[in-house]
């Protein structure tokens, strides 16, 4: 945790989308905290500072709410489809110590062999780590892989007390080489094919 992390959160007794509209308006995102068998929280908090926090993945805040403080993990942030405005926010309660399920980006390294792409099937593994050391992402090198590679969840090297929890089988990343360089390959093939079937058909001709 950083002094980045700790977001003063006001609690707040009115609801509905009036209300929430005149909060963003002034600058707030209306969430609720929820988690360990608790009542729901509603609060709202600073739009600037969480806005800049909630670009990370699984991002943890430390609360402080009248004074008191909570930990809480980004579960959900909602956006206007049209203008990207957060405008509503799930927190889940942790605990320090606590692991928790989270989403983890797959993020890829290196280059495959010469003339091959690496295609990203999953996106995110789903992954159980330490509330309060959850990493950004989850780095899978595909350094010098050729045509017909494949990595699987399985294959994947986890950060220090982070354990899979996705199918091991999950198809992560997989090589190959591009439909257009086949079929530049096949368009070539078939020109020098003709070309020698026309030098043949001339030579029996003489």
């Amino acid at each position: 945790m950083t002094e980045d992390n700790k977001v003063v959160a006001e609690l707040r007794t009115s609801f509905g989308k009036g209300f929430a509209r005149r909060l963003r308006a002034a600058g707030q995102i209306p969430a609720v905290i929820y988690g360990h068998g608790t009542e729901p929280v509603h609060v709202a908090l600073p739009g600037h500072q969480v806005a800049l926090l909630v670009r990370r993945a699984n991002a943890l805040l430390e609360l402080d709410i009248a004074g008191k403080s909570q930990l809480a993990l980004v579960k959900d942030v909602q956006k206007d489809p049209v203008h990207q405005i957060i405008e509503h926010i799930d927190l889940l309660v942790v605990k320090k110590g606590e692991k928790v399920a989270v989403e983890l980006p797959v993020v890829l390294v290196g280059e495959p062999f010469a003339g091959t792409i690496a295609n990203l099937d999953a996106t995110h593994l789903s992954v159980e780590a330490e509330a309060t050391h959850i990493p950004e992402h989850v780095e899978v090198s595909v350094e010098g892989l050729e045509d017909g590679a494949r990595i699987t969840a399985a294959d994947v090297t986890l950060p220090k007390g982070v354990s899979l929890v996705a199918d091991p089988e999950t198809l992560v990343v997989a090589v190959s080489v591009p439909a257009a360089a086949i079929a530049a390959e096949e368009e070539i093939a078939a020109a020098d094919e003709a070309v020698a079937e026309a030098q043949s058909e001339e030579a029996a001709a003489e």
